[in-house]
């Protein structure tokens, strides 16, 4: 258990400037930095600032990494020409970076419960509640790690309270008058977690329906990228930073593989593990869903604008080089 003497002092805002003055970090602006650290915080910026830390290295000349998290561990000081305004500027462009990604994610989840709702529901009104349309091995009641789960329960009980609390006209009314709510309503009150989930849990014949109507010809495929897509719209929703990060899994490119677009692209496991790879997929279903969508385009601005520093470029998104955003890859001008 950690002692008070662990816990690290607390220190005012001019304090912080100072701490980063004496560690090398270029500030022009004493009073602006103060003011930025109090709307910001110390710590969310620090995640900003982080790579641009002096490494150190092992005996072999090696980045030396952290056991617990392998990341490369850095020293306190920072290296050459780090200045809190391009830090700053860094921060606010990956602020307007997940606006980006909210808006293309708003596209396919309601595009995706647009589909589940007619697909499925066409079949049966009320399918969503009903098992002969999940996968038998989701509706097992099991053991893991000594507890007893049932997946498709848990679903069902999330379900239930997202409808309980809904204020949405339409469900409103059904359920004042005690009426089965159907299908094409009650997609009304899901969230993109429960929406995904449902898709992962159907049985193999209801899959082939969407992922028909999606182009697809791989419906683990299309799990992998909802899950993927819901992990970053989880981040975006949390005000997380996003631009350099690296995902846990990569992006599946399973059945892709000799698709025009994506052979065109061809994308490295590094950058299916990193934003750059979730743009790529991103844009994939939001061009499906609206041909003359112009959200790439966006992207491709927003990212040329990214602030130029030695120790945040470009390959840190995943992106092939540091040029900015290869839009010859993606057909755009």
């Amino acid at each position: 258990m950690p002692t008070p003497l662990d816990i690290k002092p607390h220190l005012e805002y001019s304090a912080l400037v100072e701490r980063l003055l004496s560690r090398g970090m270029i500030i022009p602006d004493k009073p602006k930095a103060i003011r930025k650290l109090s709307q910001i915080g110390y710590y969310r910026l620090s995640g900003f600032w982080y790579p641009c830390r002096c490494p150190k290295f092992d005996g072999d000349g090696k980045f030396l990494k952290d056991s617990l998290t392998g990341l490369p561990v850095r020293d306190d000081t920072f290296q050459a020409n780090v200045n809190f305004n391009d830090i700053v500027d860094l921060y606010l462009f990956d602020k307007k970076l997940r606006q980006l990604m909210l808006d293309g994610i708003e596209r396919i989840e309601i595009h995706m419960r647009s589909l589940l709702a007619h697909e499925i529901g066409k079949i049966d009104p009320l399918a969503y509640e009903k098992e002969d349309f999940i996968n038998p091995k989701i509706t097992r009641t099991k053991k893991k790690n000594g507890q007893v789960v049932n997946y498709w329960y848990d679903w069902i009980s999330k379900l239930c309270h997202l409808v309980s609390i809904s204020k949405e006209d339409s469900i409103v009314w059904h359920k004042d008058r005690g009426l089965p709510i159907p299908f094409w309503v009650v997609i009304e009150c899901w969230d993109y977690g429960l929406m995904s989930k449902y898709y992962e849990n159907l049985n193999g014949r209801c899959q082939q329906r969407i992922i028909k109507r999606l182009g697809f010809n791989n419906s683990s495929t299309l799990v992998n990228w909802l899950t993927e897509i819901n992990i970053l719209r989880n981040k975006c929703a949390q005000h997380a930073r996003i631009w350099n990060r690296e995902a846990s899994n990569p992006i599946s490119i399973k059945g892709f593989r000799a698709d025009p677009y994506f052979q065109n692209i061809n994308l490295s496991l590094e950058a299916r593990r990193r934003i750059y790879g979730h743009i790529t997929i991103l844009w994939y279903l939001v061009k499906k869903i609206g041909p003359s969508s112009t959200w790439i385009n966006n992207v491709a601005d927003l990212v040329d604008t990214k602030p130029q520093i030695d120790c945040c470029p470009f390959t840190s998104m995943g992106f092939p080089d540091n040029s900015g955003f290869p839009r010859q890859l993606f057909g755009i001008d």
